[in-house]
């Protein structure tokens, strides 16, 4: 496999959430992610292009952890994706108008560097930590 395929298969990731509802206004509205099949216990999310399911759990008693990257703490775990810089640009806005609160605020990381990218963090309101990225030159995704 290339490091970047041009044909990229969507992946499938089961996340926990405490509320459905909430979870449909931070997916559908928030983010607005279109919704697909749906239970009382769980809900499918176009992500993206890819599978997302929040599905009603318990949440974990353990304290969030972060490692630093880059002068920030990131969160892990967390989970994302990567899109075209103008498609971040446009979500950071829309996070923004709808007063979600950024665990680290949108900016370019390794800036001058292999890897340059930028990115920002927020949490769903179930507590899940998500990470978007975006790269002027796609083929440094993978860069060393």
């Amino acid at each position: 496999m290339s490091t970047v395929d041009s044909v990229v298969r969507p992946f499938h990731l089961a996340i926990p959430v405490d509320d459905l509802v909430r979870a449909r206004e931070f997916y559908g509205t928030v983010l607005g992610c279109a919704e697909g099949r749906s239970a009382e216990q769980w809900i499918d999310w176009n992500f993206f292009g890819h599978q997302l399911v929040t599905h009603v759990a318990p949440k974990p008693a353990e304290q969030p952890h972060h490692n630093p990257v880059d002068g920030h703490a990131v969160p892990v775990p967390h989970f994302g994706v990567v899109l075209t810089m103008s498609d971040w640009q446009q979500l950071a806005e829309r996070v923004r108008a709808h007063d979600i609160a950024f665990v680290i605020e949108p900016y370019v990381r390794f800036a001058g560097e292999p890897g340059e990218q930028a990115t920002m963090f927020f949490y769903d309101f179930s507590g899940n930590a998500l990470e978007f990225k975006a790269f002027n030159d796609l083929a440094q995704l993978f860069a060393t």
